[in-house]
């Protein structure tokens, strides 16, 4: 947090207060305020959507859509959760105390690590679907994927509780002032364990996936002209396609996510509330409104399905068993 001298103290009674931000300062400000809320409510909207969507629909009840669907969740979170509260905690006073401060931090640092292991299943999905089409039924089942996703989440909070433990048994250790939520973790732990191993994987997963469609689509035009393979042409070019658009969705991850962790390679510690730090949070967030417009954008079941939710078409008998795809 900002210490300014021209603001008022936090906490008028303690010497030890920070101040808060001028008047000055926060009109300045009011606009990039304004467009962090409005952010935050088009990233809950949007993903709120996605969640009802492959929900409700049976026909969207497919291991990779349910992958999207914990991808959505911790999407909405972040939305409806995350970046408001760090919108204001970036221009006020924290005054719920030290413990509390840590105990928030809880929450976006496990729904980062979900959505990195969230996409390391896209992934890994992908990988078996143009790689070894003849085992992905038998392979990636809705129970793998069930209980990949929820591997995924409790790892993601495992993770976090070991990453912050030292700040969880002394809270309040890296705050300069009273009024002020900051907490140190290890830069370079989790630089390594939530960006550079999940990025390689996902990496050398969708170069092979990239190597085979190519190959494919290839094999595909040169036997077009054989009508017995219409069938299975029509169905290898749709999983070409699924690729591809999830592979976008793994492109704008890198983007958004790769700032953030750059900053882990200046320093060994990274002081978790600090101005820096929540530029490049607010950078890495973003991702999460992204996701669904690209949904928006690639997929023609997404867009039908929004139609319906919002016409409340969904709410008539037997709207589940609408078609979609």
């Amino acid at each position: 947090m900002e210490i300014n001298t021209a603001g008022e103290l936090c906490f008028p009674h303690l010497n030890d207060s920070c101040r808060r931000p001028s008047a000055h300062s926060r009109s300045q400000a009011a606009i990039v305020y304004t467009l962090l809320y409005l952010t935050a409510l088009l990233t809950t909207v949007l993903n709120l959507l996605v969640i009802i969507a492959i929900s409700h629909f049976r026909q969207l009840h497919s291991p990779t859509n349910f992958i999207l669907l914990s991808l959505a969740v911790s999407d909405f979170f972040v939305g409806i959760l995350v970046i408001p509260v760090e919108s204001h905690m970036s221009r006020t006073c924290w005054v719920l105390g030290d413990i509390m401060c840590v105990v928030y931090y809880v929450v976006p640092v496990t729904l980062v690590s979900a959505s990195v292991g969230n996409m390391v299943l896209i992934s890994v999905d992908r990988y078996v679907a143009i790689c070894d089409p003849m085992h992905y039924q038998t392979r990636i089942t809705v129970k793998v994927i069930g209980i990949s996703v929820a591997v995924c989440w409790l790892g993601s909070l495992l993770y976090t509780f070991c990453l912050m433990y030292e700040n969880l048994v002394e809270p309040g250790r890296d705050t300069s002032c009273r009024g002020e939520c900051v907490i140190t973790v290890s830069g370079e732990a989790d630089l390594v364990i939530v960006f550079i191993i999940p990025v390689t994987v996902i990496i050398v997963l969708y170069l092979r996936v990239f190597v085979v469609a190519v190959s494919q689509a290839r094999a595909m035009r040169s036997h077009i002209h054989n009508q017995q393979s219409v069938v299975s042409v029509t169905a290898r070019k749709s999983e070409i396609n699924a690729a591809r658009n999830l592979g976008v969705v793994v492109v704008v991850f890198l983007i958004c996510y790769s700032p953030y962790y750059c900053v882990s390679l200046t320093g060994g510690n990274l002081l978790i509330g600090s101005p820096t730090e929540m530029l490049m949070s607010f950078w890495m967030y973003f991702n999460s409104t992204l996701n669904p417009v690209i949904y928006a954008l690639f997929y023609p079941w997404f867009r039908k399905a929004m139609k319906l939710i919002l016409t409340l078409k969904i709410f008539k008998p037997g709207s589940c068993d609408a078609q979609i795809l």
